[in-house]
């Protein structure tokens, strides 16, 4: 009888576990101090700023946030700190760090939400510090107001390319709000066209490229290491425009030659 009732009661214990409201393990931001040191957290976060619990939208931002588990999320119902992110009625918002954007999905606005298409939403403003490239993220790397991307062309399952993922991951936050970072794999036949688009096929990889999305050109850092100090260089030439000078002063050869 005793060992009936302690099953019973380690079962009950499970299932009261499992079903644990998911808002009840989000951190609930209460001051704008608190709100930024939350969104200061990570490479991206997730917000809803909901003025009461249950309201439109709350149940399926729940569900997205429990199946996105790789953002960070919190909710916020303090006006205070919505104020401070110029927000003025329930809203759930992606913070990045990459483009230092603030994305909003203001829910008054939105006809038909459901807990799939924010997950799409999640899954589309996922722009970190270096992003792999693919249908989603695609989406949003070419919204972003930054429109200079740094890619690092690789061979996924080759020796270099989780180390070349991790140093140019770890340069990629001098260039916030300069350049994003992206990462292609050769071995993805859909990336084709991206390899193309560089002149490059999978044995030519790994290289490192520019891209600018206002010009529609681009630049390959010439054949040798991929070191952060190359690739720093390469970077800075481009801001400061002399790569952009060497680009045409080549092609006025070409022209001349022709």
């Amino acid at each position: 009888m005793l060992l009936v009732l302690l099953f019973s009661l380690l079962t009950t214990c499970s299932t009261a576990e499992e079903k644990a409201p998911v808002d009840s393990t989000l951190p609930r931001l209460t001051d704008v101090s608190t709100a930024e040191a939350f969104i200061n957290s990570a490479e991206v976060v997730v917000v809803g700023f909901f003025e009461a619990d249950e309201g439109y939208g709350y149940k399926e931002f729940l569900a997205a946030v429990e199946e996105v588990k790789t953002l960070p999320a919190a909710l916020c119902s303090v006006k205070e700190v919505w104020t401070n992110y110029s927000i003025d009625s329930d809203t759930i918002t992606i913070f990045r760090k990459a483009d230092l954007h603030q994305e909003n999905l203001q829910l008054s606005k939105t006809k038909k939400l459901d807990s799939d298409g924010l997950v799409r939403f999640f899954t589309i403003n996922d722009v970190r510090y270096i992003t792999e490239y693919n249908q989603a993220s695609a989406v949003g790397l070419f919204q972003s107001k930054v429109k200079v991307h740094l890619v690092l062309l690789a061979n996924r399952g080759s020796t270099d390319y989780k180390p070349l993922k991790e140093r140019l991951g770890a340069l990629a936050p001098r260039y916030s709000g300069k350049m994003l970072f992206v990462l292609i794999n050769g071995k993805e036949k859909a990336n084709e066209r991206a390899l193309g688009y560089f002149n490059l096929k999978p044995s030519d990889l790994p290289r490192v490229g520019i891209y600018d999305g206002e010009s529609d050109k681009t630049w390959l850092l010439p054949p040798g290491e991929i070191s952060t100090e190359r690739v720093q260089n390469f970077c800075d030439s481009f801001l400061t425009g002399e790569l952009q000078k060497e680009k045409k002063a080549g092609e006025s050869e070409v022209k001349n030659e022709l």
